[in-house]
């Protein structure tokens, strides 16, 4: 071949991988557009533009946080130590390599991947601190999970040579475990510091619904999530001259991620569906809880046994709500549910259906004990920093509004604008004991007289 066409070659192959990621960043922002609307919709009327607010910022200072911090602890840290290896050191701030550099094509653009990574990871505990937890404990602890404990999890689970391939031949291909898990275990250990909304629960445990002032916004911001997640699993392979390989260096295809992603969302839907008995927050919930349920071994599985396995995954995740609440743990959009336990969940199966199969480069097998280990580890990761953190910041007074701010609503006291000058209609409807309910309201469950429920009524 003469050189100018192995030359030309080379740099369509550079091209090509710097546009693929390209890709793959802007569509994983979509997760982002849809967590806004996902959680604003979920939100009482009283709390839109705060909520909003939390995701914007939350955003930002995972971002620059992992600028200064994540990328070099990934890098750093697959034996399960910090070590000043080639591959830190390139990675840390001030490195040649952490700017522009016609030299080097590559490290900008996973990094970037690598942040939206994390800018999800610190996300997803969001939704589930709704309407009563102070903004700047909030952002210290999205910024503890999404740019220090996932990325320490994924250099050990999720990296081609971390300890827990290297020695337990762990399987976690689409995040499951390293993200999802991580994630929901540290929403877990937050909610239990934090504590319910005003009026969640009555004296005797009983829970009370507070039904989310926009559902439609909820489902349409679940649909954005659900496209943004093509671009989270295009971030999960390594694309090169060669063709595509997974984060452990194992041949795939994307046609294997595309075939078993739709089958998970589908399996997923199904699943909740029939178990929430059409209740729509959790059917649509349960399409994400369907692709997290093969996240582990997506590039390995038949899509048959995908859609049963994410089948499952959407069946569980009502009961594991319904488990929660018996606890008394307030979870506003079911983050503990979708991604902690569906996010383990997602390495069992994993272990059960993929057990004996090669890794390759000479790492152990794929092995149920392997993937129980990887799990314990990833439970007590995610699980007791954040438990830690937000029980200091409870102690010192600084992780929940006061009471009377929550009654008043976080729009009021927060944010200098107000997201309904003109008020909003309130749907009327019909309430478990047959009264007629205005959602929202303020108080959970309050009731309107009849005579006043027959047009709709504006909260100013």
């Amino acid at each position: 071949m003469p050189p100018d066409v192995e030359d030309a070659i080379t740099t369509m192959g550079s091209v090509n991988n710097e546009f693929f990621y390209w890709v793959s960043i802007a569509l994983m922002m979509l997760i982002h557009a849809g967590f806004l609307a996902y959680e604003v919709g979920a939100s009482r009327s009283k709390n839109v533009l705060a909520t909003a607010m939390k995701n914007l910022l939350a955003f930002a200072t995972i971002i620059a946080s992992f600028f200064f911090v994540g990328w070099f602890l990934y890098n750093a840290m697959p034996s399960g130590f910090v070590e000043m290896t080639d591959a830190a050191q390139a990675a840390l701030p001030w490195s040649d390599n952490m700017g522009p550099n016609t030299t080097d094509s590559a490290s900008g653009i996973f990094w970037g991947a690598f942040a939206l990574f994390a800018a999800t990871t610190g996300s997803i505990m969001s939704g589930a601190v709704l309407e009563r937890i102070r903004t700047s404990a909030f952002l210290v602890l999205t910024v503890l999970v999404g740019s220090v404990v996932w990325i320490i999890a994924a250099a050990w689970g999720w990296h081609g040579s971390g300890w827990m391939l290297t020695k337990l031949g762990f399987h976690d291909v689409g995040a499951a475990g390293c993200v999802h898990m991580i994630a929901g275990f540290a929403t877990l250990g937050i909610l239990l510091n934090l504590g319910p909304r005003i009026g969640r629960f009555r004296a005797d445990g009983t829970p009370v619904t507070i039904r989310p002032h926009n559902l439609p916004l909820t489902m349409l911001g679940l649909m954005l999530i659900f496209t943004g997640f093509f671009g989270f699993l295009m971030g999960c392979v390594i694309y090169g001259p060669g063709g595509y390989t997974t984060i452990y260096g194992s041949p795939t295809t994307l046609s294997a991620f595309a075939f078993n992603t739709l089958m998970g969302l589908a399996g997923g839907i199904i699943g909740a569906y029939l178990t929430s008995r059409g209740e729509p927050f959790w059917t649509i919930s349960g399409g994400l809880a369907g692709v997290i349920g093969v996240a582990a071994g997506m590039d390995l599985y038949h899509p048959a046994l995908a859609f049963l396995i994410a089948l499952g995954a959407g069946a569980l995740i009502p009961f594991i709500g319904k488990l929660l609440e018996k606890f008394r743990i307030d979870d506003v959009v079911g983050a503990v549910s979708v991604h902690g336990g569906i996010g383990l969940y997602s390495l069992i199966m994993a272990g059960v259906f993929l057990a004996g199969y090669p890794n390759t480069d000479g790492n152990p097998s794929v092995s149920l004990w392997g993937q129980l280990v990887g799990a314990a580890v990833f439970a007590v990761l995610g699980f007791l920093p954040a438990y830690l953190v937000s029980l200091g910041l409870k102690k010192v007074g600084l992780l929940r509004i006061p009471p009377e701010v929550e009654a008043q609503g976080l729009d009021l006291t927060e944010v200098p604008a107000t997201p309904y000058p003109e008020g909003i209609p309130v749907t009327i409807m019909r309430g478990d004991t047959g009264d007629i309910v205005a959602v929202p309201t303020d108080t959970p469950g309050e009731t309107v007289p009849p005579t006043q429920a027959t047009s709709p009524v504006e909260v100013k």
